[in-house]
């Protein structure tokens, strides 16, 4: 399956983009592709750890919200993994060249830029779930001002 390029949809760069491609995309969800190397940010000889899993699931949901803003002409916006429920793996890692589809479904999302998606890894060799937390401020920069101004 042909995944299109994933680096205009995310705030990250270089090392930090976990996900190879996305393959399919929608107003509720997203599919990307993974494929497990043998060196890498989180990787080795065995592979990808499952505890990893958190983080391209999180990248998905950060590429759902970036393919968002694409269609709507806006820049992709900053946001924040706040955390994780149920995250289940029935494997301990990943091994490399195994390929990964990575699945995020939004369940709610708030005005305020609050959300949880229901995400799903799949492969040949196990699979992995999770409930994930995320938030998106409007406008990123206001965020950590009013931030900011309130810790000191």
């Amino acid at each position: 399956m042909t995944a299109r390029p994933i680096a205009e949809l995310l705030p990250h760069a270089g090392e930090m983009i976990l996900l190879d491609g996305v393959v399919e995309a929608g107003d509720e969800c997203i599919a990307c592709l993974r494929r497990v190397r043998s060196e890498g940010l989180f990787e080795d000889a065995n592979g990808l750890p499952a505890w990893a899993g958190v983080e391209l699931m999180a990248q998905a949901v950060a590429a759902w919200a970036g393919h968002q803003a694409r269609q709507e002409r806006q820049p992709v916006r900053l946001g924040f993994l706040l955390g994780t429920r149920h995250y289940r793996c029935d494997v301990d890692s990943f091994p490399p060249d195994t390929e990964l589809r990575v699945e995020a479904v939004r369940s709610f999302h708030d005005d305020s830029g609050m959300a949880v998606f229901a995400c799903r890894i799949e492969s040949a060799i196990g699979s992995a779930e999770a409930l994930l937390n995320v938030f998106s401020p409007p406008d990123a920069e206001v965020f950590f001002t009013a931030s900011a101004g309130e810790s000191t």
